[in-house]
């Protein structure tokens, strides 16, 4: 059975950094493509990033481009959002998802985790 749980949320202050990752099980890291998106309350689910099967292409929104940075441990099976100098709109529950084609769209992935939240306030 194929899952993905999200972990490494919580209350961090503006400028902070927190690191999410995306543990995996059920299949194999490599084939898929993984995507990181957020939704914040009253606001459509958009998506953060996104890492290629093989790793070897990332992809981020404009708001987080220069700030997030995602990478995968194919060992390990698991995908990190390193995210720096988070602001107040960072706000929002956090998921993971992996899907055959690469990209931010949300309905080109097929399996998710549960979310993780991420506030970020003084």
């Amino acid at each position: 059975q194929l899952q993905l749980v999200e972990s490494g949320g919580g209350l961090v202050q503006p400028g902070g950094s927190l690191r999410l990752s995306c543990t995996t099980s059920g299949f194999r890291l490599n084939y898929y493509a993984i995507g990181w998106f957020r939704q914040a309350p009253g606001k459509e689910r958009e998506g953060v990033s996104c890492i290629s099967s093989s790793g070897g292409t990332t992809n981020y929104a404009g708001s987080v481009k220069g700030r997030f940075t995602i990478s995968k441990d194919n060992a390990k099976n698991t995908v990190y959002l390193q995210m720096n100098s988070l602001k107040p709109e960072d706000t929002a529950v956090y998921y993971c998802a992996a899907g055959s084609v690469y990209g931010l769209v949300r309905q080109d992935y097929a399996y998710w985790g549960r979310g993780t939240q991420v506030t970020v306030s003084s």
